[in-house]
């Protein structure tokens, strides 16, 4: 693997999460394949459980880690070719990325949307030029699109928990994608990954997968083929087993926070339509907005869990990576 951006890159979820879980019975099997390697961890935006766990997962593997807050740490990047640099921007993504290359042999980036241009964000330019000009392999710490890693240790964690003998259990586990209110604009990135990672696991036989949002929040619809799109929370949520809570802005109205209908957060009530369902949610959670106190502070909860995870989602994907290398 040279290139990890979306489930595109991986083969078969089912080997790739069963990796991870050995790496997990085993952390530091495999300290040799990092030995005098170093990854650069880049950060366009802020980060707790992507950066620790990432950089943790680099130890793990005896790797040498650095990392930079480039937004606030580095100069103002130019990313259009053939213009004059004489506004604002002090250095070309063309130098900057390929020095960063010169440095590392693996390297991570992290770089939101703005949320003001669909085309811009989505044809993911600044991504896509860090890739082609730093001539090193490259993690997504989460792009304007995608967060691959986030849903990488998702789907390890409904693997992980999931236990078809118990009572009214279904062959296969119901998975909802459930829309959740939020006080701002937020990005298709974890939403688009999820979806487009439990669409492939739905087609591995591995899970249902149902999204449930309002009218005017559908996602693109390269990201949900085969999902069961509903919009009425209740209805989606019968006989689910797991549920992801998350909020995103519209697709279509790009980046715009439309109205919707009361009764969109998830809370105790809401799990009755459900088979006693665990909750899911990438986190950071704003209490009592997105996801009710009662459900983050009770049995049900998977939030923390998942977060340990995303250690070991890591760890596969540079694993794979040093072993090409």
């Amino acid at each position: 693997m040279k290139l990890f951006t979306s489930v595109h890159d991986v083969p078969s979820i089912k080997q790739f999460v069963k990796d991870a879980l050995e790496l997990k019975a085993n952390p530091y099997a495999h300290q040799s394949l990092g030995k005098n390697k170093t990854l650069g961890l880049v950060f366009m935006n802020p980060s707790l459980r992507t950066r620790l766990s990432t950089q943790k997962a680099a130890l793990n593997l005896g790797m040498n880690v650095m990392v930079m807050n480039l937004d606030k740490e580095g100069w103002a990047l130019e990313t259009q070719d053939g213009v004059v640099m004489n506004g604002s921007t002090v250095e070309h993504i063309r130098e900057a990325a390929a020095v960063m290359g010169q440095y590392c042999d693996i390297l991570g980036l992290r770089s939101f949307p703005k949320l003001n241009n669909r085309e811009e964000d989505y044809n993911e330019d600044f991504f896509n030029k860090f890739v082609k000009y730093c001539a090193v392999p490259v993690v997504s710490l989460e792009s304007a699109t995608r967060h691959p890693l986030q849903s990488f240790a998702d789907i390890i964690t409904i693997h992980e928990t999931w236990n078809p003998l118990r009572v009214g259990a279904n062959l296969k586990p119901k998975v909802v994608l459930a829309w959740a209110p939020h006080v701002k604009a937020l990005p298709q990135a974890v939403p688009n990954s999820f979806a487009e990672w439990m669409c492939k696991a739905q087609n591995e036989g591995m899970i249902d997968f149902t999204i449930a949002q309002p009218e005017g929040y559908e996602l693109a619809e390269e990201f949900t083929p085969g999902a069961d799109i509903q919009y009425n929370i209740e209805e989606a949520l019968a006989g689910a087993d797991y549920v992801y809570v998350k909020n995103w802005s519209s697709y279509k109205e790009y980046g715009k926070v439309l109205t919707y209908p009361d009764g969109w957060m998830m809370n105790n009530e809401k799990l009755k339509f459900t088979n006693d369902a665990k909750v899911m949610h990438c986190l950071p959670v704003r209490r009592d907005l997105e996801l009710s106190s009662e459900i983050l502070d009770g049995p049900n909860s998977l939030v923390i869990h998942e977060a340990g995870n995303r250690l070991w989602a890591a760890q596969a994907v540079i694993k794979s990576m040093l072993e090409e290398l």
